[in-house]
């Protein structure tokens, strides 16, 4: 059952059905093809006997239907008509009369044109079509089977127009038809299956890559989830050990301050208010890192700012030099996520007294330098012991959405050395 719903089967299924139908249709236009071919030739053959060979061997008297006439034309005619694939003629008169046939008990006799007949006497030319063997006229020839009549004009030595009319044995049009249908199958059929063969190892190769593509975006989701479960610890770790330990220390003080019924201590205050602020200074800081900064109205380098900002209050100094204007939405988002990526994982891991972001134009594009003076790290190692699993998918998840916007993305440390995180990309 797997099989019937895999990708590439359901294709291959298609195919069979489609060069099914395709062989069929062109069977079917290849049939319609060579029956008007194979009557083509018949036609064609008519008009070279009525101009090659009966109008040369027509004589005065004729067309009139006189014995003497007919006895001297069938002399010369008799013999030169006598094709294999021809099963009758006839000399047909303006009037209706047949004047010759290869059958005697034909000639004399009289019966009515109808209209295609007349028009070929008049204009010239030929026309075809399955003959009608109930009519009088054919009433010696409905023991040949089915044939296929086909008319063209001569004219006599008076200048009278005479229909030529040869009878064809339908099998051998019908064999005709056949063997020019024979011909068209090769490049039709040939060039169906050649198609098909084709197809099917592309279409093969087509379903594993999206396979893989699939794969690969369901990884990309998995480790988005598992990084977005490592901030949420990780925020609430920051908050707990941080803001919520300062504010509670903060009450405490207060409370005693009140209790005491002395008057306050300004200094006690202060150092409270400092408590408070550097509290505020924090939550503003994680707010940032849960819902980044409207790029559109602060900018990228407002945004770079309030992103370093909290570096200033951790005793690491910064330096900030932003190059360019402005930026596309999307680029912008690009360089504040990364910027944010590296500028985290160098002041928890790297101890760095030093930060330092670049942004600048490439002509083509945009390069964000962030360096640190940090520890480092062996950028060789896959599992680097002073980094979570949930900074590698971080690390992984912002290379994705690199690569995904065209660019690239440059990472550069060594212990002791400090790290270098360099992104390009176009705009």
């Amino acid at each position: 059952m797997r099989l019937l719903t895999h990708p590439a089967a359901q294709f291959a299924a298609a195919l069979v059905v489609a060069f099914v139908l395709v062989a069929s249709l062109t069977a079917w236009f290849s049939s319609r093809a060579a029956e008007r071919e194979a009557i083509a030739d018949s036609r064609s053959i008519t008009e070279v006997l009525g101009q090659g060979v009966v109008e040369p061997a027509l004589n005065r008297g004729l067309a009139y239907g006189e014995p003497a006439a007919v006895a001297r034309f069938d002399r010369v005619i008799h013999e030169r008509l006598r094709v294999a694939s021809v099963r009758r003629i006839k000399l047909w008169s303006t009037k209706g009369d047949i004047v010759y046939s290869d059958d005697p008990r034909l000639i004399g006799r009289h019966f009515a044109l109808d209209d295609e007949e007349r028009e070929v006497l008049a204009k010239g030319g030929s026309a075809s079509g399955i003959s009608d063997l109930s009519q009088p006229e054919n009433q010696f020839d409905r023991d040949s089977g089915p044939v296929v009549e086909v008319y063209s004009r001569v004219d006599s030595p008076e200048g009278d127009p005479l229909l030529f009319e040869v009878y064809y044995s339908l099998a051998d049009v019908n064999s005709r038809k056949a063997e020019i249908s024979r011909a068209f199958r090769p490049v039709t059929l040939g060039g169906t299956l050649v198609l098909a063969l084709l197809a099917t190892p592309l279409a093969w190769w087509l379903t594993r890559r999206l396979r893989r593509d699939a794969e690969a975006r369901e990884r990309l989701l998995q480790a988005a989830a598992e990084a977005s479960d490592g901030e949420r610890r990780r925020i609430a770790r920051d908050l707990h050990d941080g803001v919520v330990q300062n504010l509670t220390g903060a009450t405490f003080a207060l409370s005693g301050t009140v209790r005491s019924g002395r008057p306050a201590d300004p200094e006690a205050l202060e150092q409270i208010a400092q408590t408070m602020r550097g509290s505020l200074r924090s939550l503003r800081s994680l707010l940032v890192e849960i819902y980044p900064p409207d790029l559109h109205e602060t900018g990228i380098q407002g945004a770079l700012d309030d992103l370093l900002a909290p570096l200033g209050a951790a005793g690491i100094e910064t330096d900030l030099r932003v190059e360019v204007s402005a930026l596309p939405t999307s680029t912008a988002a690009l360089v504040w996520r990364v910027a944010q990526e590296a500028v985290r994982n160098a002041v928890r891991h790297g101890s760095p007294d030093r930060v330092t972001v670049r942004l600048a134009s490439t002509g083509s594009g945009v390069r964000l330098t962030v360096q640190d003076d940090g520890v480092g790290f062996d950028a060789g190692s896959a599992h680097d012991p002073g980094h979570d699993p949930g900074d590698h998918l971080g690390l992984r998840a912002m290379r994705d959405l690199v690569r995904e916007a065209g660019g690239t993305l440059h990472v550069d440390s060594a212990a002791g050395k400090g790290t270098l995180v360099q992104l390009e990309v176009r705009t």
